[in-house]
C-alpha cells in the first residue's frame, strides 16, 4: 500500500503574462461568472482574453514522466475535484505520510503560521495537514510559471518538513496509492476545460469526481442582459 498522495493542480500547466487573478473563494461567481466578466471587459478594450492563457506542452508528456518516478499501488484511487482542498480530506482519511504537490501555488497558508488557525481551504490545506500532524512531509513541485517563491513561506518552512524540488529531481519508485487532480476553476479558464478532461482521461485510471461541475463556455450567445449580469459580478 502506498504511503503518499500525489496531488496535481491544473494551473501547474497554465501560463499567463497579463493576468494576476488574486485569491478567491471558490464559488459560482469566481469559477464561471468572473471569467465572462473578464472576457467582456477585455473585448471592450479590443483584446481577446482567451489568447492570454497558454497551455504548456508538458501536459502531453506529464503522465509518462510521472510514471518514471511514481510507483502506483494496486487498486490506486483517483479523484477529480474543483478545489485542491479535497487533498486534505484524502490524506487525512487514508493516513498518508507524504503529499507530493504539483501546483503554481504552495497552498501552505498565505499569512504565515497564523493562517493555519483558519478552517481548511484551498489556500492553506497543505499547511493544515502539517500542523494537524496528518502528514510528516510536504514535497512541492512548483510550476515553471509560478510567481511564488519558497521564501514567502519561511515561517512555515522552518516549523515543518517542507521540501521544494523539481519533477526531474524526484526519486524513483515513489509509492503512491491515491492521485487527486484539481481543476481550480477560479484560476484556470473554462475554455481549457476540454483539455483538462482529456488530461484526466489520459491517466488511464478510473476516477471519482467530487464537488466538480462541468462549466459551459459560450461566448457566441451572450446577449445584452447577460453582459450586464456578468459585468456586475
Amino acid at each position: 500500500m502506498g504511503k503518499s498522495l500525489l496531488s496535481i493542480d491544473w494551473d501547474y500547466f497554465i501560463y499567463t503574462q497579463k493576468w494576476n487573478l488574486g485569491s478567491y473563494i471558490e464559488n459560482t461567481r469566481s469559477i464561471i461568472n468572473l471569467w465572462y466578466k473578464r472576457y467582456i471587459q477585455s473585448k471592450i478594450r479590443g483584446r481577446d482574453i482567451q489568447k492570454s492563457f497558454q497551455l504548456s506542452s508538458e501536459v502531453n508528456t506529464f503522465w509518462e514522466k510521472i510514471k518514471e518516478h511514481f510507483s502506483f499501488a494496486n487498486g490506486i484511487k483517483a479523484y477529480v475535484s474543483d478545489s485542491n482542498s479535497l487533498s486534505y480530506d484524502i490524506a487525512r482519511e487514508h493516513k498518508y505520510s507524504k503529499v507530493y504537490l504539483f501546483d503554481s501555488h504552495a497552498d501552505l497558508g498565505y499569512g504565515g503560521l497564523s493562517s493555519l488557525d483558519f478552517e481548511v481551504n484551498c489556500a492553506n490545506w497543505l499547511g493544515k495537514l502539517l500542523k494537524d500532524k496528518q502528514i510528516k512531509q510536504a514535497i512541492i513541485i512548483y510550476s515553471p510559471y509560478t510567481s511564488e517563491n519558497p521564501e514567502y513561506f519561511k515561517s512555515i518552512n522552518n516549523a515543518f518538513n517542507v521540501k521544494y524540488t523539481s519533477l526531474d529531481d524526484l526519486d524513483k519508485g515513489i509509492e503512491t496509492s491515491a492521485i487527486h487532480i484539481c481543476r481550480s476553476g477560479a484560476w484556470t479558464p473554462p475554455w481549457l476545460d476540454e483539455k483538462f478532461v482529456q488530461f484526466v482521461d489520459a491517466l488511464g485510471i478510473p476516477y471519482k469526481t467530487m464537488n466538480y461541475t462541468a462549466r459551459k463556455w459560450d461566448i457566441k450567445n451572450i446577449n445584452l442582459s447577460d453582459q450586464i449580469y456578468y459585468l456586475m459580478a
